[in-house]
């Protein structure tokens, strides 16, 4: 009974320091993915492309990062997380150091490539050890604080990175991003666990034989589709927000930055509220509010004209914080959709199919938008249009996801803790996976 008083304190003591690395490395990884869009018109401009080569710029790392969450999603439940997680953050830190030091078209591009392979894999495996170390009840929460990297990323990272690309060239973030990057490196390898505890319970098959049972699951399948669905039409949208503003819309490359800033300052606030909300009352039903509010922001941003300054910064706050707001409760839902012995692989199968979405929804988008002579880009509420789509499609494939009810967080020691079946989700629907034998 006292270790397991004790253990009340301890492991909440843990989850904030872990939360906390899992925020800074994800600050630094969306730092480095989302300054790219706004600095499109910098881009275009100095390496002398078009919105379809910008567009397979923006691709790149997403294609990239699916290809090899696809490899590791049979493998990386074989190894400990904090191992896998510190050598993946490695590599991605010298992917941006490589973006950093181009200085042509292909040589960026080579860049993403090399930046995505690693840094596609990080999200899955953070959300893997938020499974792992939080369990249901909580699990909402610490994805809403998970989540506020991307805002804070938006309200600080990008604007200044935007600063520094504008003021020093648009190679200055990525040197910057990888400076950053080797403390947040240092201070995971000593504060972070091992957390060990899913590899006893891993049966050594071969990763095909894995990645084919992950892909012929109903389950599995129902929660790929849906965060496909959500990436597909957001990144349609966003890959040429930025752009669009500037050429259509009349907002200045200086002032994009406060446009992100403010953007990134609501969802700063917004993800946590949306995270207890989903705790509270459902990630089912707190999603069902949100995913159409989120359709309709980003069909009303495709067609704006010419705008202030403040009318842009609303609307990029507005689609920031639906756009956040749905993916709270969708990752939450789709983290607990799997039991915890196969929750790295699966997770990081669906970080692959979540970039790979995410392309090939920025590659839609590069092959509808075009350039009219004066620098305008046209088409853009097509692109809106699918946004559109797919989000209301979303809305039936999430009430598909069934949740596992035996959610068992794994302790930040490694030790796999009972289940928590207090913790399932009123707002979802739920089905009795059967439980490994004790054999």
């Amino acid at each position: 009974m006292d270790a397991d008083a004790s253990s009340d304190v301890r492991p909440r003591v843990s989850e904030r320091t872990i939360l906390l690395v899992l925020a800074a490395v994800q600050f630094t990884s969306i730092v480095d993915f989302m300054i790219v869009m706004p600095l499109g018109k910098q881009l275009m401009r100095v390496l002398a492309i078009g919105p379809d080569r910008f567009g397979l710029i923006v691709a790149s790392y997403t294609f990239a990062a699916g290809a090899a969450g696809f490899v590791a999603s049979g493998v990386i439940d074989r190894f400990g997380r904090k191992a896998t997680f510190l050598s993946l953050y490695a590599g991605f830190l010298i992917g941006t150091l490589l973006c950093g030091l181009s200085s042509s078209y292909h040589a960026l591009l080579a860049a993403r490539v090399a930046t995505g392979a690693f840094g596609g894999v990080l999200g899955g495996l953070a959300m893997a050890i938020i499974g792992d170390v939080f369990p249901e009840q909580r699990r909402g929460r610490a994805t809403g604080t998970l989540m506020s990297a991307f805002a804070l990323a938006s309200v600080a990272g990008v604007p200044l990175g935007l600063s520094l690309g504008t003021d020093f060239g648009w190679q200055v973030p990525f040197l910057v991003l990888a400076g950053l990057g080797i403390p947040v490196l240092i201070v995971g390898a000593i504060a972070l666990p091992p957390l060990r505890g899913h590899v006893s319970k891993i049966q050594h098959v071969h990763p095909i034989r894995s990645l084919v049972e992950t892909f012929t699951d109903p389950n599995c399948l129902n929660a790929f589709a849906l965060i496909a669905a959500l990436m597909v039409g957001s990144f349609a949208v966003v890959s040429y927000v930025a752009t669009f503003l500037i050429v259509n819309g009349g907002v200045s490359e200086r002032d994009m930055r406060w446009v992100y800033a403010a953007g990134g300052a609501c969802t700063l606030v917004s993800s946590p509220i949306v995270g207890r909300l989903a705790d509270r009352y459902g990630k089912l039903r707190i999603y069902r509010v949100i995913a159409p509010l989120s359709a309709a922001v980003m069909m009303a941003i495709t067609v704006l004209p010419r705008v202030s300054v403040g009318v842009a910064a609303m609307m990029v706050s507005l689609l920031m914080v639906t756009n956040s707001g749905r993916m709270v409760p969708a990752m939450a839902m789709v983290t607990g959709s799997v039991e915890p012995r196969r929750r790295g692989g699966f997770l990081s199968a669906n970080a692959s199919v979540q970039h790979i979405a995410a392309g090939v929804g920025a590659f839609l988008a590069s092959r509808i938008i075009v350039e009219a002579p004066d620098g305008r880009l046209l088409n853009y509420p097509y692109v809106g249009l699918i946004a559109v789509a797919t989000g209301l499609l979303s809305l039936w494939l999430a009430g598909r996801l069934r949740l596992v009810s035996q959610s068992s967080a794994i302790g930040p020691n490694g030790s796999l803790g009972p289940a928590n079946e207090a913790g399932a989700d009123a707002g979802s629907p739920l089905v009795v996976l059967p439980r490994e034998s004790a054999g």
